[in-house]
């Protein structure tokens, strides 16, 4: 089921849909040929308001949890943004650390970026990523509790370096989690059980025109498949095709690279 995540968006679509609806006329077909149009017309009154009610609770459904999904893909991509923007901020405020102490935070953190860049963001995206596996995060956190805090002259700079230190590790953390599925399996039961009804209740509409009736059931077909492709997509905000940006973090890490650090000390 991943591969279409790795797939361009359009493709994507374009393969489930042209799936589902391959099924949907092979099901349409069936019923078509065991019920005549004549007696399926004759419950055309009652099956429509069935039909309208449980299209409407459908659509609350899905309508719900593509917001909830989206807001979760737009909080992983503000996370990450966020993380890159800490990261560069405590790289200026160091500068004004004492040698070798600044050089050597600017080094660390220098080494933390490019660890989620090259590192981690990929192994997010296979789900190997835990809160506690980011060892370049450890040794920058060490190298500011080792630093002595009466050696800062700017005691005001030195206790905004350590508040956003704790928000570029919280960033980290929000980033990590907004990176695990957050539609649950009952819910996607629930979605494709809801599909599956929908598209199979316009089988029962007998109308004359069969070519009509076979339009219409592929157009509900392809947008509800692509609705639930949708989800998927923005269930996986690190994954695929479609994964965030990590342009910012890109970007962050081109200017503290253009950053001289002259560190000596051996690691």
């Amino acid at each position: 089921m991943q591969l279409i995540l790795y797939l361009p968006v359009a493709v994507s679509f374009l393969i489930v849909s042209a799936i589902t609806t391959s099924v949907a006329f092979a099901g349409l077909r069936f019923v078509r040929k065991k019920y005549p149009a004549e007696v399926l017309r004759e419950n055309h009154e009652v099956a429509a308001i069935i039909f309208n009610a449980f299209g409407l609770l459908y659509g609350v459904v899905v309508a719900f949890v593509v917001f909830v999904t989206w807001g979760g893909y737009d909080d992983a991509k503000k996370n990450l943004e966020m993380e890159a923007n800490e990261a560069d901020d405590i790289f200026h405020i160091t500068k004004t650390y004492p040698d070798p102490a600044g050089k050597m935070i600017q080094q660390e953190l220098m080494d933390y970026i490019a660890s989620v860049y090259n590192d981690e963001l990929k192994r997010m995206s296979q789900g190997e990523i835990s809160l506690h596996s980011n060892q370049p995060m450890a040794r920058l956190i060490t190298a500011f509790y080792q630093t002595d805090e009466k050696s800062v002259p700017n005691r005001e700079l030195y206790a905004e370096s350590l508040k956003r230190l704790n928000n570029l590790a919280q960033y980290r953390r929000l980033r990590i989690f907004a990176g695990n599925d957050t539609v649950p399996l009952a819910v996607w039961l629930v979605l494709l059980a809801g599909g599956v009804i929908t598209i199979s209740y316009t089988y029962f509409f007998g109308m004359k025109n069969i070519r009509s009736q076979y339009l219409m059931t592929a157009a509900l077909t392809v947008t509800i498949t692509l609705i639930l492709v949708l989800i998927y997509i923005l269930d996986h905000p690190f994954t695929g095709a479609s994964r965030v940006s990590a342009e910012p973090l890109k970007q962050v890490m081109e200017v503290l690279q253009r950053q001289p650090t002259d560190v000596t000390e051996p690691r």
